[in-house]
């Protein structure tokens, strides 16, 4: 999984995103590697992915907050799954916080 640094143009699509991600990023779109791109404002992020059969557009707007995006001087950076996961969900991967924690020892 691969995130695009920097700020991307939202209003690509399917066709624009795999261009960034065959030029810029000088990764195959088609591998089925998951690509992440977030806007400007950093409140819109899209996954683009290859399942086999076609491509796959993922789009996701948070209501408050922004994405946490990492400051890397390179194109792109890796993911992992979990740390995916985190970011589609707001958290910031960098400083999780848990929310379960033991009540009584033992």
């Amino acid at each position: 999984m691969w995130l695009a640094t920097g700020h991307t143009d939202m209003r690509k699509g399917f066709d624009g995103l795999a261009a960034l991600v065959q030029d810029h990023l000088q990764r195959d779109p088609f591998s089925g590697q998951v690509f992440v791109f977030r806007g400007r404002q950093g409140r819109l992020i899209k996954v683009l992915w290859w399942d086999g059969q076609g491509l796959c557009l993922f789009s996701k707007r948070l209501e408050r907050g922004r994405f946490v995006w990492p400051a890397t001087a390179g194109a792109a950076a890796a993911l992992t799954p979990a740390q995916l996961a985190m970011l589609l969900e707001g958290i910031d991967r960098r400083a999780p916080e848990r929310t379960d924690r033991p009540r009584l020892a033992g």
